[in-house]
This record gives C-alpha cells, sequence and structure tokens, in this order.
C-alpha cells in the first residue's frame, strides 16, 4: 500500500476545539473494523492527556457501541467532556482491587494506565501503576480482550541504518520506567497465558498533538533559541489521531497469547534535519549540541502498516501545522518527550 497523501487535511489547525475534533475523527477503516467487532469498549485510564481523544473517536466511530471511560476524574471537566461526547464515565482508582472487580466486564478493553513521568524518586508507586494496576485488570478482564498500551523504550538502542527492533527483538530496558513497563507486559502475558485472554501490547513510538510531542519540542527549542542535543540524532513520530485508530483498529487483531505490536511511523527522523525545517519555516537558525550517534530507540513497524496501511497524517503535514500552531502561540502542555533522555531516567 502507497502512503497516504495530505489530501482531506486541513492546511492550518484553528485552535483546541479543532484539533481534538481531528485527533477524534474516525477513519472509515475505523469505522468497518468497529462494526464488525462484537461487544461494546471500555477504555481504563481515560483521564490522561491520550485517552479522551480516543474515547471520542470510538464513539463517533461506532456511536451505537457503549462506550466506557473509567479515571480516577480529579479533573471534572475532562469528565464533563467526555459524557458531552456521548461516552460513559466511571470514576475508579484501579489500585483498588475491589472497585476494579465492580467495573461493568465489557468485551473490549483498551488499557491506557501507567506512569512514566515523575518516575524517579517515586519509583514505588510507578511499578504499583505499570506492574500491580495491569494484575488487577487482567484477573477482572480474564473474559475481555485487553489491548494495552507499552513504550518503544522496552527495546534495546539499535543503530538507526538498522536492523530496527521488530515485536521479535528481546527487551533490554534501561531506567526503572522502562523495567517497569516490562513488567506489565510480563504481567498481562501471564494472565493472557493463565486465563487465555487474547490481546495486543501497543509498544508505541512518539505519538504527535500539537501540544506536546517531539515536533514541538524540536520547533519550540529552534523557535526560541535553545540548543538542541543531537546525541538522539532520530526519532519515529505518529500523528496521534492515527495512534487512536490503530489502537482501537487492534481490538479486531487481539491474539492469544497476547503479544507486542510497534506502533509508530514508517519512517526514522532526522532530528537535525526537523530542526533545519523548522528554522528555515521561522527564519531563524537552529543552535545544535553533540552529534549524531546513531544509537537510539529505533523501532519496525511493519507489521502495523500491514495490517492498517499507513498513517494517514505524513510527517510534512504534522511540520506545517506545528509551525503555524507555534506562531500562534496556542496552547501546549508543559510536558516535554525526553525523547533526548539516554539514561532512561524520567
Amino acid at each position: 500500500m502507497a502512503p497516504s497523501t495530505s489530501a482531506g487535511l486541513p492546511d492550518r489547525i484553528a485552535d483546541v476545539a479543532a484539533l481534538e475534533e481531528l485527533l477524534s475523527r474516525p477513519s472509515q477503516a475505523l469505522i468497518n473494523d468497529l462494526a464488525a467487532l462484537d461487544g461494546d469498549i471500555i477504555i481504563l485510564g481515560v483521564g490522561g492527556k491520550v485517552g479522551p481523544c480516543l474515547a471520542r473517536m470510538a464513539k463517533r466511530a461506532a456511536p451505537h457501541k457503549r462506550v466506557v471511560g473509567v479515571a480516577r476524574f480529579s479533573d471534572g471537566e475532562v469528565k464533563r467532556r467526555l459524557e458531552e461526547w456521548g461516552v460513559e464515565t466511571l470514576a475508579c482508582d484501579l489500585l483498588d482491587r475491589e472497585a476494579v472487580a465492580e467495573l461493568p466486564k465489557l468485551p473490549n478493553v483498551i488499557y491506557m494506565a501507567g506512569r512514566k513521568f515523575g518516575t524517579s524518586g517515586d519509583e514505588h508507586f510507578t511499578w504499583a501503576m505499570n506492574a500491580h494496576v495491569p494484575a488487577l485488570v487482567a484477573e477482572a478482564f480474564a473474559q475481555s480482550r485487553i489491548v494495552a498500551f507499552s513504550t518503544l523504550c522496552v527495546y534495546p538502542f539499535t543503530d538507526v541504518m538498522g536492523p530496527l527492533c521488530d515485536e521479535n527483538t528481546a527487551p533490554v530496558p534501561v531506567g526503572e520506567y522502562a523495567n517497569s513497563c516490562v513488567g506489565r507486559e510480563r504481567i498481562l502475558q501471564y494472565f493472557s497465558h493463565r486465563f487465555g485472554t487474547p490481546g495486543r501490547l501497543i509498544r508505541l513510538n512518539y505519538a504527535i498533538d500539537l501540544r506536546y510531542g517531539v515536533l514541538f519540542d524540536v520547533a519550540n527549542w529552534v523557535y526560541t533559541g535553545q540548543p538542541i542535543d543531537l546525541r538522539a540524532g532520530h526519532a519515529n513520530v505518529i500523528w496521534q489521531g492515527d495512534v487512536n485508530a490503530q489502537v482501537l483498529r487492534a481490538l479486531g487483531h487481539c491474539e492469544n497469547p497476547t503479544r507486542p505490536l510497534n506502533i509508530g511511523g514508517p519512517e526514522q527522523v532526522s532530528v537535525r534535519a526537523l530542526a533545519q525545517a523548522f528554522g528555515k519555516r521561522f527564519g531563524l537558525t537552529p543552535v545544535f549540541e553533540n552529534q549524531e550517534s546513531g544509537m537510539g530507540w529505533h523501532n519496525d513497524t511493519s507489521l502495523a502498516s500491514k495490517l492498517f496501511g499507513y498513517p494517514e497524517v505524513p510527517l510534512a503535514k504534522m511540520i506545517e501545522w506545528t509551525v503555524d500552531w507555534i506562531e500562534r502561540d496556542q496552547p501546549h502542555y508543559d510536558k516535554p518527550t525526553h525523547y533526548e533522555a539516554r539514561d532512561g531516567a524520567f
């Protein structure tokens, strides 16, 4: 299948409302896949920066299905917006075994709960979220399909020239966060073997939302004159809306026992080239420090491309949108990706 074009995509994204509409806009392929999928959908850990748009996309793609979002909902505005979009909400602390056991046992589970930033100095809580909570969920939803978010960070560093890490590459995690993510995967695999629970473990590359992500980080550094560390010289990026669609479509590709699936863009993008592209558009000269090592988290996403086709939003369009977003000083999260981190500390 040839890479998609940007036909039908807007030249600019006006504001947060337009951004979230686009991030939750379902493709026809997703609509078809969810129509063929038996049962309703429950999304655990829906309250983060990604969950609301994924839940909204599920409801838009399958309006006659029940879509339930579960979180603590410390931010009441998130709960209100989800309900406005037709998503049912349930408040639940996923660390509470009895509360998890009382959740509706819908046939399709998207598992998004986890912790990354803030791990350093609070490692025990990261392990509880990333390895203990999955056990509670896997026991409670033994009869469901479970598609669970994981991370590219479980892989070893490899040379950008290849071979890249595919789903058969053995994890070699660095740091507490990555080790706890391997723990999450192993726990889900254990219960999948024990109960026959089908699933997928989504080893996600760097997702792009105009309010955060590698493209925002690099563009903002160029725009503000901050030096760009080139030791992590390449990154694999994918539009968050494409991630949402592929994760939901993965419900139709669950296996027993559960196994990994790399999701990301089709290319390893040069950080230097990105900075230069942003610099050209801003009329600024990027400031670099250090040199490309060639080594990093470089994943092979060909299996996802075979299952779902290429992402609908190409890199050039993401760059165009990011430039416009930053120049108009649109809202952003103060949550750097730390893609450049080399020691696994977050």
